[in-house]
């Protein structure tokens, strides 16, 4: 979307009207403004007036900015707080500060926030709703998640603040959520100033001191390597002349009854908080023990003129298996103790560590596991998933499901064990492809619950046709599966066959990073400029290269050797009578040569000359209405001549000599 601006409105000629009035501060409203909203949000605060209110046409306003969705946005001076004349307001600093990220969304890498858009970072384990602040832990495979009463989040609210605009998105190759918040501090001008009309008082601040804003950036991660833990990252740029001051709120539990505890852990130079409790009763009456370990944050951020804050706080979750609530007492110390260990050991371990490693391993691993995908070129019909939609479902079930691959705690056995089961992936995807299925790929999804029973009914799914090895590796195989059943492609004991509806290949898209033996394979549905489509494949080599075949329907052509050449191979598309796979894939020669001997066909038409079949001209109900058209006009002139000649009153043909008349 295109950049907004925002500006102070005085009372004379050509002033537009305000879109928004201003309001009185009040806690409430810093307290939402705080915990961000979907999409851009602009606020007018000012502390409460001494003196009657302003005349609206005094008021300052500011209007609403959508800017462009997603990207990364560095906390460093931005053209706004250089004192570049007109570009002080909120408004202004949110435009230049996501300018970057229009780019972006343009290539489906990043989703502003919005209607249909959940705020969720997740990594299999947590589940972390944003914009709610809720958390959600995922105990085992088969076990529902549970909700504890606990709030994860650190709530940041601007001190002093008079306006501010924000903007939050998801960022699809890093696995994250940011939001930026821009604060614009000052202090009220006085009574008799704000009646002033004019470019130092439109604003109603006092020259100078109502031009200085501040740009807040919040990263919200579930660690992709670490099912255990979640960040926050907080970077706060203040070019301006005063100190920039936020007061934090949280984590902490949630309204009374409360049902965690708190303790303060000290070890060497560490500091951090250690929550203890339990989660609600699920739908069997069990529950579960939770602790938390969240590092320990001052209650006042303050960052001095002219410079810069990064801070990252980190929290560590373990639960324990499901217990039964009339003999918790009993096992509640034992069981506590055993994750608090954990929790602490963990927390220990990463406060070692520099943030920025833990955020580059996190951004490291995901773009490595989201390295497989879907690209939507050219949809020709309303049935089948947008681009947006397709990356938003994929990443919302990378995000709930778990990495087992990724875990740095793997053996070296278990490792090798999981990258065979996914280089082999059995008879994955058996069945008719899942492009227009639109309870797999939802145009909308409203909650976080509702993409959890979306994961559940994808894992499901994949596992009644044929991809259960690819669903015990969890994230990396899941992904693969996906990707197979979009376009219809299925693994056999001997090759990999496209067998796509020749139908609906009038859209255009493309496979990306089908693991093939030790290679990936990209395959593309592409339409030609007379509208005939065809298929383009090309080879990525991963290690050692390996000879792969392919060849048409039917296999009728000698197979051709595919290579990992820039310009890949082009294969058109036909159809066979009985229908079979549009291409074979195979690193096994003989094999493909022994297919055309083996499927028994009746004939092989190009792709024109099977939809010219399929196609028989004008609908039955269209020639139908022209012959009952037809059929009512014979009758109807049938009828005019009937009563013309034998009718009452018709005359005859033949008149008699004794007729007077003659």
């Amino acid at each position: 979307g295109a950049g907004g601006r925002a500006g102070g409105l005085g009372g004379g000629p050509g002033g537009r009207p305000p879109s928004r009035r201003a309001r009185a501060w009040r806690p409430d409203v810093a307290a939402a403004a705080a915990e961000g909203t979907a999409g851009t949000a602009v606020e007018q605060l000012g502390p409460p007036p001494a003196r009657p209110p302003r005349p609206p046409a005094a008021a300052a306003v500011a209007r609403g900015l959508r800017g462009a969705a997603g990207g990364r946005a560095a906390c460093n001076l931005l053209p706004w707080a250089r004192g570049e004349p007109g570009a002080a307001e909120p408004a202004a600093c949110l435009e230049a500060a996501t300018r970057a990220w229009r780019g972006l969304r343009e290539r489906g890498e990043a989703v502003p926030l919005g209607p249909g858009v959940p705020a969720l970072v997740a990594n299999g384990f947590l589940a972390l709703d944003v914009a709610a602040n809720r958390l959600w832990v995922t105990p085992g495979e088969r076990e529902p998640a549970v909700a504890p009463d606990f709030l994860p989040f650190v709530q940041l609210r601007p001190l002093s603040a008079l306006s501010e605009a924000g903007e939050s998105v998801l960022l699809l190759r890093e696995g994250l959520l940011r939001r930026v918040r821009c604060l614009q501090l000052g202090t009220p001008a006085p009574g008799p100033a704000a009646a002033v009309a004019g470019p130092a008082s439109a604003s109603g601040l006092v020259t100078g001191s109502g031009r200085d804003c501040v740009l807040l950036q919040e990263d919200f991660l579930a660690h992709r390597g670490r099912p255990h833990v979640y960040l926050q990252r907080i970077q706060l740029n203040n070019p301006t002349e005063r100190v920039a001051a936020l007061q934090t709120v949280g984590p902490t539990a949630g309204p009374p009854p409360r049902a965690f505890t708190s303790t303060l852990e000290k070890v060497g130079d560490h500091q951090f908080l250690l929550y203890s409790g339990r989660s609600p009763p699920v739908a069997t009456g069990l529950v579960h023990l939770v602790v938390v370990a969240a590092k320990k944050l001052v209650n006042r951020l303050q960052v001095a003129p002219k410079t810069q804050l990064d801070e990252t706080v980190l929290w560590v979750v373990h639960v324990s298996g499901p217990v039964n609530p009339q003999v918790l007492k009993s096992k509640a110390a034992k069981e506590l103790k055993v994750l608090q260990d954990l929790a602490r050991k963990e927390m220990l371990e990463l406060l070692e560590m520099p943030a920025a490693e833990l955020l580059h391993d996190h951004q490291r691993l995901w773009a490595q596991l989201f390295s497989p995908g879907v690209e939507m070129k050219k949809i020709m019909d309303a049935h089948t998933p947008s681009g947006l939609t397709v990356n938003l479902t994929l990443y919302y079930m990378l995000s709930c499901s778990p990495a087992p691959l990724l875990s740095p705690n793997l053996s070296h056995r278990e490792r090798d064990q999981m990258e065979s089961t996914l280089n082999y992936e059995d008879h994955c995807f058996s069945g008719h492809a899942t492009m227009h299925a639109e309870n797999l790929w939802p145009g909308q999804l409203s909650s976080v619950q509702q993409i959890l029973q979306l994961s559940d009914l994808w894992k499901l799914t994949l596992q009644k046709r044929g991809c259960k090895g690819l669903v015990k590796v969890g994230a990396p195989g899941i992904l693969q599966g996906m990707v197979l059943s979009f376009g219809g492609l299925q693994f056999t004991e001997n090759h990999l066959q496209f067998q796509a509806d020749p139908d609906v290949l009038h859209n255009s898209y493309a496979l990306h990073g089908i693991r093939y033996k030790n290679d990936h394979i990209n395959l593309a549905v592409l339409v030609d400029t007379e509208g005939k489509p065809y298929l383009h494949v090309s080879v990525e080599s991963r290690g050692q290269p390996i000879k792969i075949y392919a060849c048409e329907a039917g296999c009728l052509d000698e197979p051709v050797e595919l290579t990992s050449a820039p310009q890949g191979h082009v294969f058109s598309v036909m159809v066979t009578q009985p229908i079979t796979p549009l291409l074979y894939i195979s690193t096994d020669l003989t094999h493909l040569q022994d297919l055309r001997h083996t499927l028994h066909l009746k004939a092989i038409l190009a792709h024109d000359e099977h939809m010219a079949q399929q196609d028989p001209g004008l609908p039955f109900l269209f020639w139908f209405s022209v012959a009952s058209l037809i059929t009512l006009f014979h009758l109807f002139l049938f009828k005019l001549i009937y009563n013309e000649y034998c009718g009452p009153g018709a005359k005859p043909f033949f008149r008699s000599k004794e007729d007077p008349s003659v």
